[in-house]
């Protein structure tokens, strides 16, 4: 394989676990993106990384958390020779993909995701309270399996004009898969309609908020204003975006593109296709998890994915 002819995915929230991307400090490299991170974030990135797995739901800790395993990896792939032709990543993946494409810098990378968390986990706070403030009021996203995303998208627009409310289709995932926003009442209610209507699983995903729906459009306000002193340079390579599933043209569309990703649904199926397209030898998963190879499998693409999230899998690409 030719190491500089790949494409780089990086995951999102719901990869997560503890203990990720500790295993790659053995790089310099690594060490350094460390350092920078735990500056950025007024502690220790370490500690952040071990968190136990209820801790790593709250999304103003999990973003920091999983951008850092995502950019250590990648750093790591590139102490091994290897450099991405293009990259994309999964919803907050696509912080990583615009420091790999040359859009921001790291420590850019670091401070808007440390405004993005905080910005998104107080509005999903302020809808649990709202609902309750209890555990089962938490708003959040649950994965529809088994049915195709026009059917779900369909369902979802009968029942609004029937009258429920908060329900919005968030992620297209694959042909067999698409993830829904809402609050906790809409889920619940929602849970027993697509199993109704033929869905296999409606599985709840360990995050803390409805994200990419228009329920998160109050994170919106709280970001801009940390966005607005980064400067999003033109891509180097190839970067693709989650909101309109094609490839990103220029920084000041990037930019744009970031405010609307808060609450607009990541084509993620449509962005598989563009990437398909980049004439690359193959995609490596560069962060915590494996949810990005099951979901390029589902896409019907021949491209083959490997994991790259930890040193004994990027050790083992090709093989």
């Amino acid at each position: 394989m030719n190491k500089k002819n790949v494409v780089y995915l990086f995951p999102g929230q719901g990869a997560q676990y503890s203990g990720m991307a500790m295993d790659l400090l053995s790089s310099d490299a690594v060490k350094s993106l460390f350092d920078t991170a735990s500056e950025i974030f007024g502690k220790d990135v370490k500690d952040l990384l071990n968190s136990d797995a209820d801790t790593l739901k709250r999304t103003d800790v999990v973003q920091p958390a999983i951008t850092t395993a995502n950019l250590a990896a990648a750093a790591f792939l590139g102490e091994q020779g290897y450099s991405p032709a293009a990259c994309a990543g999964f919803s907050l993946g696509e912080y990583a993909a615009l420091v790999c494409a040359g859009v921001i810098n790291a420590a850019d990378c670091f401070r808007l995701i440390k405004a993005r968390g905080e910005a998104m986990q107080n509005v999903a706070d302020k809808i649990r309270a709202a609902a309750g403030g209890d555990a089962e009021a938490a708003p959040g996203m649950a994965a529809v399996v088994g049915l195709p995303p026009e059917q779900v998208e369909a369902l979802i627009a009968q029942w609004k004009a029937d009258g429920l409310k908060d329900l919005y289709a968030a992620n297209i995932n694959s042909p067999k898969q698409l993830v829904v926003s809402g609050t906790a009442a809409a889920l619940a209610e929602a849970e027993t309609r697509f199993k109704e209507a033929g869905a296999k699983r409606v599985l709840r995903l360990p995050v803390a908020g409805p994200f990419h729906s228009p329920l998160m459009a109050e994170a919106v306000d709280a970001f801009v204003p940390a966005l607005e002193k980064v400067t999003f340079k033109d891509p180097v390579i190839p970067v693709f975006s989650n909101v309109t599933g094609k490839k990103i043209s220029s920084g000041p569309e990037a930019k744009k593109l970031a405010v609307q990703q808060i609450t607009c649904p990541v084509r993620w199926v449509d962005e598989e296709a563009a990437v398909a397209e980049a004439g690359a030898e193959a995609c490596l998963e560069v962060g915590p998890g494996k949810v990005l190879q099951g979901l390029w499998k589902d896409s019907g693409s021949e491209l083959p994915v490997f994991a790259a999230g930890t040193a004994e899998d990027i050790a083992k690409i090709g093989q």
